[in-house]
This record gives C-alpha cells, structure tokens and sequence, in this order.
C-alpha cells in the first residue's frame, strides 16, 4: 500500500507541474519550449532524461560481469559531450533548428532530411521501449501483482499518464519534470547506498574505501584488445556513443535547443558532462556493495545482472524504505526518459515526415499516435524476453544511429552533396554490411565486435554517400 501511494503522490506532482506550466502551451511551447528555459534546469534534468530506469535497474550489476570498467566509457562520454557543445550546438543554433534533422535538408536536401529522421524514429522508438519494458516489469512486481494488475495494463495506464502530462506543453513541462525526477533519482540513490553501507556496518567513508579495495572496482582494462572491455574501444565507443544517443538525438538536443542562446547550451551541455561521471560512479559503487551485502548474508547471486538490485530490494532484504526509495528512483529515472522520447518522437514526425510545425491538432494526434505504438513496442519485447538490456540498447544503437553518425559526418566534414536518390539505399545497406561482417569475423577469428560497431557503421555510410557523391 506504502508503495502505490508514493507512486499515486508522484503522479500527482507531475500532472501538477503539467498543469501549471502547460496553460498557455502551443506548438511553438511543445517543441521549443519557447527558448526561455535556464541552462542550470536543463543540465541537471538531463541527467535522469540520460540515465533512464534501466540504468537504475542494471548498471549495478554490471560489476557482477566486467567489474566497474564501464566508467571507462563514461570517460569517452565527457569528451563526446564536449564536441557536441563546441561543434554540433554551433551547428543548431545557427540555423535556428526545431528539429535538428532540418539541417539534412538544408545541406543535401528533403530525401536526406527524412532518411535521417526516420533512422532516429526506429531507433528512439524500440529504445525507449526496450527502457520502459524493464521499468514497467519492476513497477509489475512492486505494485500491480499486489492487486492483481496483467502487465499489458500497467504498461497502458503507465504510458497514458506519460502522455496525459506531456501532451499540453511538451519540452517546457518536461523541463522542470525532469529536474524534479533527477532529485528523486539521486537523492533515492544516495539513501539506498546509505542503507546498503550501514547494514555493512560501514560508515560513508569505509563505504568508499572498501569499495576502493574490492577486486571489482577494477576501472581500466588495457590488457585484452580482444575484449569488449578494452580502453581504447570503450573509450572511443563513449565519444562516439555520445555524439549519436545525444548530438544527433532529437530527443536529447530538444532539451538544450531550448536554452534562450548558444553560450547557455554549452554551459548546459559541458555541466552535463561532468556531473555523468561521478552519478554513475556511484550506481557502480552500489554494485560492489551489494556483491558485499549478497556474500555476507549468504545469498545466491542472481543469474542476470538486471536482477542484482532489484531482487535484493523487492525481496524486502533491505526493508520497506529501501523498497520505497527504489520504485521512486525506477520510476523518476524511467519516466524522465520515456516522456522525453514521446515529445521528441512526435516533434520529430510532425516537422521531419509530415513538414507540419504549425498545426496544433496534427501534433496532437501524432501524440497519441506515438503513445500508442510505444505500448505495442513495449508489449512486444515482454513477449519477446530479454535478459542485459542495456547491452541490448547499445547494440540497437551501433546499427541504427551509424547511418546519422555518417550523413551528418559527411555534411559537416565535406563540401560535396551525395546524389539523393542513392541515400536511402545507403543507410539502408549500411547496418546489413557491419551484420554480416561481425557474423563472417565471429565465425573465421572468434572476434566479436563491441560498440565500435558503431563508427565502423558510420564509417560506412560516409563511404557509400563519397562515392555517390558530386563537388
């Protein structure tokens, strides 16, 4: 009961924000916010809009797997959030972009413009889903199984109170929506780490320091280039995961587009940077310590990562808080990215695919177009199962984003213009090329490809549009 008032209370406070905000909310309010929003807001929300509730749920347990070597990537992260300040925010701002897929028209032309907006549309749509099929499978658990709830409704009603709270004000509520969802994600974050320490018998400090000394706060991996883990492919794999899932990402850019001028994003975006290391630090940290916390009350580890917090959490091993403290953190990380994926995909559809900015009800039915495909989506990967999601995500991302990394590389790095009939086909071919080439390296050598996956598919793409293209 505890736990569905805190949830009701939750919703409660974001229909509230909503309200207050969406008043006097147009298209022009939707999707840009109007260009008035501080840049501080922006940057600190955007850390719950990034980390999403699959982070919450499977990050501490990747330690279980490959120690805490993933903040190598977090590492790449910073550098990649630094060329999206000083090269793609330049880029935006100067052609006044709603839409950051505009800028295909404006230097190659429409078949560009939609090719690339259609990748992301793909790409955000299964992403967002494969997030929120999680999220919702612990909101099942926490809540719903309790009052006998199937899963294809908790998914509706969760989706539809996601919608209810966008669909006046888009950007400008989510906003201040995400600012408030990533206090609750962090201050629920810090409290389970407290109570995970203290039920160690650990002060903050002794937390840190035994977390320092554990065999699985192993960080960097220079050794095995073989690996997955090695530095210099996550490292890279983070610039270049970064410049896609945020600088080429409708979803992510809406939020920084609208800061009131470029220098404000760029503060925006640079204190974003830096504030994604530490927060995932800890989110690792958690991991070691509950490896700790598993050992010394001589419980089994789960078989799946994914499971490392939450079973140990809703089993009650942690107490009623903790339980709390956990659907508040689920849930604020889960919905800050899911609202913005929903705005971000009707902005995208209405100004990208329709070329309709203006009309209020069009945006209002692809809205609740965009609500409706996301359920089925997600109601398609319950059927489907899938266990290291967050390996999943970042796999989809290296075949669906490599396509965007490549026209947008080409547009910025050269003066030349592809011939557009030839740019579907490229994208197109371009992820089926990089799946046969790691099945035929798999299969010959025994190496399998990473995230690097990703430049090689955008390398591809650039590729196929030179040798298609004129001066």
């Amino acid at each position: 009961m505890l736990v569905l008032v805190t949830v009701i209370v939750y919703f409660a406070v974001l229909l509230l924000i909503s309200y207050i905000g969406g008043r006097r909310g147009g298209n022009a309010t939707f999707f840009s916010g109007n260009r008035q929003s501080p840049w501080g807001l922006v940057a600190f929300g955007m850390i719950g809009a990034s980390i999403s509730g699959v982070t919450f749920i499977g990050v501490p347990g990747w330690v279980m797997g490959i120690d805490m070597t993933y903040l190598q990537m977090c590492i790449g992260f910073f550098f990649g959030y630094l060329i999206v300040a000083f090269v793609l925010l330049p880029l935006y701002y100067r052609h006044r972009l709603t839409s950051i897929y505009t800028y295909l028209s404006h230097r190659f032309g429409r078949t560009s413009h939609k090719t690339g907006a259609s990748f992301f549309i793909l790409s955000k749509l299964c992403g967002a889903a494969a997030k929120f099929y999680v999220v919702c499978r612990v909101l099942q658990m926490c809540v719903a199984d309790v009052y006998h709830v199937p899963y294809s409704v908790t998914v509706v009603i969760t989706l539809f109170l996601i919608w209810l709270y966008t669909h006046r004000s888009g950007i400008r509520t989510l906003v201040w929506t995400d600012f408030v969802q990533t206090l609750c994600l962090v201050v629920a974050l810090v409290l389970i780490l407290f109570r995970v320490a203290t039920m160690l018998g650990m002060g903050w400090g002794e937390a840190m320091t035994a977390v320092w000394n554990d065999p699985h706060s192993r960080i960097l991996e220079f050794g095995d280039f073989a690996s997955k883990q090695n530095f210099w492919k996550q490292f890279l794999s983070g610039i270049f995961v970064v410049i896609v899932m945020t600088g080429l990402d409708q979803d992510m850019m809406q939020k920084n587009l609208t800061c009131k001028d470029l220098r404000s994003a760029q503060k925006d975006m640079c204190s974003y940077g830096i504030l994604f290391i530490p927060v995932n630090f800890l989110f690792l940290s958690l991991g070691v310590l509950l490896l700790m916390l598993y050992q010394q009350l001589g419980m089994a580890l789960p078989a799946n990562g994914d499971d490392l917090l939450s079973g140990i959490v809703l089993d009650g091993t942690l107490g009623t808080t903790a339980i709390v403290l956990f659907t508040i953190g689920v849930i604020a990380s889960a919905f800050s990215s899911a609202d913005s994926a929903m705005t971000a995909l009707t902005t995208s559809f209405c100004i990208d695919i329709l070329d309709n900015e203006h009309d209020e009800r069009t945006r209002k039915v692809v809205h609740l177009c965009v609500f409706v495909a996301l359920v089925l989506v997600t109601l398609a990967f319950n059927a489907i199962g899938s266990g290291g999601i967050m390996d999943l995500i970042y796999t989809l991302v290296s075949y669906t984003y490599g396509p965007l990394l490549g026209l947008f590389a080409f547009g910025i790095l050269t003066k030349r213009h592809p011939r557009e009939r030839f740019v579907p086909y490229i994208a197109i071919l371009s992820p089926i090329i990089c799946y046969a080439v790691d099945y035929a390296v798999l299969t010959t050598t025994g190496y399998k490809f990473g995230y690097e996956m990703l430049m090689f598919n955008g390398l591809l793409t650039f590729v196929g549009l030179f040798l298609t293209s004129r001066k």
